[in-house]
């Protein structure tokens, strides 16, 4: 069956849309401190916010979808951001922005709740190509909404007005969802919203993702890192033990745990320290002045936007063709190949640091693998969860591959705190040459743990 433009338009839409907005963020950051008046520190927090936000509402979303029909849930979702946006643009104070900024957690379902719309509509081999190009309009999103957002910002005189450009693109999705193209999903999961497990899953990778984003700030050792990162683990168990026991859990830890698509999830988790946590390290390379730092390549701030933009677009060109070369080699097999080729940009990286050209090849090569990667594997773990589970076992893939991201954000800001050159007390080559060969072991790993999946 082809994909039919009738349903994938739209949700192309939605993806692409939460995509945007998650980037613009990130290149607004010091925009929007400079007018909430804020120190760094508490702009660290605009960011975390949304994360932990997402923590709570993907697994909560996509298990409601699943039961109550996709369509449904995404109208909400879609509400609440368009909500969340309009805030962040109207905030006159940090607590306002913040309170916008929890309310757009609902923003990282979109993708969840589509996979589920379209895994419920279309055939196997209707639903791969449809997911690959969800997960290639993902990076194409949020790769426009990266390279955009600070010029539009510099012509149009602030970042309010962005926001405010942004709070209209939310309200449009909003209006968009309620087309009758949209159908709503046929098949839907029996049983009761597991709320004791939304709770417990949502309260544990709070307390994880919240220590990890706060541990380089605070001190690693502070009462309230240490505590959060103590009781993280406990609390993620007592979810695990509840899950076992329900018989209707928001997440079959059972199903997580075969064969089938556990790998998966752990390449999941992997693929999220290397593209979310490595996108801090790429551009402070490319920012570093050799004359000062001893390496890098001293590029002014509205190139470096250019230069990641490439990789990102050669990303989503790959994702979007991740379901024909998944036909013809299989997907385990293809997933295998993108590993491989991310540990060999890496390696490449490593090796060619020091020339511009050769450094940079190694990074389209990697952003080749990356696409492949991420728009397979929700695939895989799509094909091997039970088709009324789809939307909630993506969006666990999901919050996976933010909490890996996350973490790789935290560890690679521990790593240039401790490993300094004496004379300019920055980073050193080492922290980064360290930080892209943990990248590169990773993507290895993943390759050999991918492997344990079935043929398909």
């Amino acid at each position: 069956m082809s994909v039919p433009s009738a349903l994938i338009g739209p949700l192309l839409a939605f993806v692409l849309l939460d995509g945007f907005l998650q980037g613009s963020v990130v290149s607004l950051l010091p925009v929007i401190r400079d007018a909430l008046h804020i120190g760094t520190g508490q702009a660290m927090w605009i960011t975390a916010a949304q994360f932990l936000s997402a923590a709570v509402c993907v697994p909560a979303f996509g298990r409601l979808g699943d039961l109550h029909g996709h369509r449904r849930i995404l109208r909400i979702a879609l509400g609440t951001v368009t909500v969340g946006s309009l805030l962040c643009a109207v905030a006159p104070t940090l607590e306002v922005f913040l309170a916008g900024r929890v309310l757009l957690g609902p923003l990282s379902s979109l993708l969840p709740l589509s996979v589920g719309l379209v895994r419920d509509r279309l055939d196997t081999a209707g639903s791969r190509r449809a997911i690959s190009l969800l997960a290639a309009a993902l990076i194409l999103g949020a790769t426009a909404g990266t390279a955009t957002a600070g010029p539009l910002a510099s012509v149009a005189g602030g970042g309010r007005t962005v926001l405010w450009n942004l709070a209209v693109l939310a309200t449009a999705g909003f209006a968009l969802a309620f087309t009758p193209r949209i159908a709503e999903t046929l098949r839907l999961a029996s049983g009761r919203m597991d709320w004791k497990g939304a709770v417990l899953l949502g309260l544990g990778l709070t307390l994880l993702l919240g220590s990890v984003s706060q541990g380089t700030e605070r001190g690693w050792l502070s009462p309230l890192v240490l505590g959060g990162l103590l009781l993280a683990p406990v609390t993620l168990g007592l979810w695990v033990r509840s899950s076992l026991r329900s018989r209707e859990p928001l997440v079959d830890v059972r199903a997580m745990a075969s064969r089938a698509i556990s790998p998966a999830f752990a390449c999941g988790f992997a693929a999220g320290v290397v593209v979310l946590g490595g996108q801090g390290v790429t551009v402070a390379f490319l920012d570093a002045v050799p004359e000062e730092a001893g390496y890098g390549f001293g590029l002014p701030h509205w190139q470096i936007g250019l230069w990641i933009a490439v990789p990102a677009l050669i990303s989503f060109l790959t994702a979007g063709a991740s379901a024909a070369v998944g036909r013809r080699l299989g997907y385990r097999a293809m997933l295998t190949v993108a590993f491989l080729l991310v540990a060999a940009g890496f390696g490449v990286e490593i090796a060619g640091h020091a020339v511009m050209a050769t450094w940079y090849a190694g990074h389209m090569l990697a952003g080749a693998g990356i696409g492949l990667a991420v728009s397979g594997l929700p695939t895989v773990i799509t094909e091997g969860s039970p088709r009324d589970r789809a939307a909630a076992s993506t969006a666990v893939y999901y919050n996976l591959k933010t909490a890996g991201g996350s973490i790789a954000g935290a560890a690679a800001a521990a790593v240039f705190s401790s490993l300094l050159t004496r004379s300019t007390q920055q980073p050193s080559l080492n922290a980064y040459l360290l930080l892209w060969g943990v990248c590169g072991v990773l993507a290895l790993a993943s390759a050999a743990l991918i492997r344990l999946t079935p043929r398909t």
